[in-house]
């Protein structure tokens, strides 16, 4: 059993109990970052068991990424907790048992954190302080309702399409200027620079430091681009300094290793599980991400991976079946795997109605008929796979263009997930 401790500003429960308590509270001015770290109080309860490092079992996930917090009222403790509470009923209810939290989207933070500002997503302007702790309330309502809570982050990007339309001063974008990349428009922590690289790992430090986490959780937003000129520089300093270097996609495969044996090495100290969520196509994964997944899973480097396979059953492109979801299932089922790490697959709840491009995407498809995901689940199942992750949450519980479509997959999936029995046990 380890310890695990608070982030709140006066204690998580505690700070629950009183939105819990009051028809609303407004709080005041917050402090910040680091006037609330040494107000953290002693645990207010006793520590819950450690998890299974491989995570619950059977694992059922469902993402909430920032796209559904722009939909969540973070103007007060009360109000955040009102909508947090809702989705977390939804997700009990479905019979999942594991939420990944987006709480680090942008080079920022849905906690109130001494490395990265608060996120634009509570206030509107990025490193404005909403006067609660996001994160502490939504950790204890997870786990009060029997919920695993995940910490997802984006390692790397720091604002992408528009967003955040400004960075605060506290954005490492502007503290440390000489780690930003730019691509399509965007800018990313260079992945070649061992600053970068603890500089993330210290923020996962930070989150398992102050939360009770039952994992630190990675998509797959790696390298943003195969474009040479991303980072000649450092690849040119690197070549000049190396007797015999690495050809370029070697080296940024190399650094990408290099962060993911960082980060889980340094979960692992506080006891947290450490997954990633790579693209599902494990040859696109090592060439245009530069993410080497099947050494991951070898090597034993994560605790889990779940591989997107955002494909249906039935899915052909000109008659091309090789991504279709049973097809890559038995590709990802088929690599070697240390022992203890766990292998399951997410699945797209964002394709219920619109297809998946394949050549059967129209009516009458899979992903029209309601039970889609539940037949996919099922199917992974039977092939070995010990899990799912749906995303997203919105496209479940919110679909405003499938709203039948959605509710009947929500019925199918709880009815699959209530006859579902844990592999190797009667």
């Amino acid at each position: 059993m380890r310890v695990r401790r608070w982030a709140a500003a006066a204690g998580a429960a505690l700070l629950w109990a009183a939105v819990l308590a009051l028809p609303a509270l407004v709080p005041g001015g917050g402090a910040g970052p680091a006037a609330r770290a040494s107000q953290t109080p002693a645990p207010t309860a006793a520590p819950r068991t450690a998890q299974d490092p491989a995570g619950a079992r059977p694992y059922r996930a469902v993402w909430v990424s920032y796209l559904e917090w722009q939909n969540v009222d973070f103007s007060s403790a009360a109000a955040f907790a009102a909508d947090a509470g809702a989705m977390l009923d939804g997700i009990a209810a479905l019979g999942a048992n594991v939420v990944l939290a987006h709480v680090r989207p942008f080079g920022d933070a849905l906690y109130p954190s001494a490395l990265y500002p608060f996120s634009h997503l509570c206030t509107g302007t990025q490193g404005q302080d909403p006067g609660f702790d996001p994160l502490a309330l939504l950790v204890e309502a997870a786990h009060a309702r029997g919920l695993q809570l995940e910490a997802w982050i984006n390692p790397y990007r720091l604002q992408a399409g528009g967003s955040p339309a400004a960075l605060a001063a506290t954005n490492p974008a502007s503290l440390h200027p000489g780690w930003v990349r730019e691509a399509e428009g965007g800018l990313y922590l260079d992945p070649a620079d061992p600053a970068v690289r603890q500089y993330i790992a210290d923020g996962v430090a930070e989150l398992c430091e102050n939360y009770d986490l039952d994992g630190i959780h990675f998509d797959d937003y790696f390298y943003p681009t195969t474009d040479p000129a991303f980072d000649a520089a450092d690849y040119a300093a690197y070549c000049a300094g190396t007797p015999d270097p690495l050809p370029l996609d070697d080296w940024r495969r190399r650094n990408v290793d290099a962060l993911v044996s960082l980060c889980r090495e340094t979960a692992q100290g506080y006891g947290v599980r450490f997954g990633i969520a790579p693209q599902g196509d494990p040859a696109l994964n090592y060439s245009a991400q530069y993410s080497d997944a099947a050494r991951w899973l070898a090597e034993g480097m994560v605790d889990y991976l779940m591989p997107q396979l955002y494909w249906g059953l039935d899915y052909t492109q000109d008659g091309d079946g090789s991504h279709a979801l049973g097809a890559l299932a038995a590709r990802w089922l088929a690599m070697e795997r240390a022992p203890g790490t766990a292998l399951y697959f997410g699945l797209g709840a964002y394709r219920i109605g619109e297809g998946d491009g394949g050549d059967r995407s129209g009516p009458g498809s899979e992903w029209q008929t309601g039970r889609a995901l539940a037949a996919q689940a099922a199917a992974l199942a039977d092939l070995g796979g010990e899990g799912v992750g749906l995303y997203r949450y919105d496209s479940l519980f919110a679909n405003t263009l499938w709203p039948t479509l959605a509710a009947q997959e929500r019925a199918a999936l709880q009815a699959l997930f209530a006859g579902q029995t844990p592999a190797g046990e009667c």
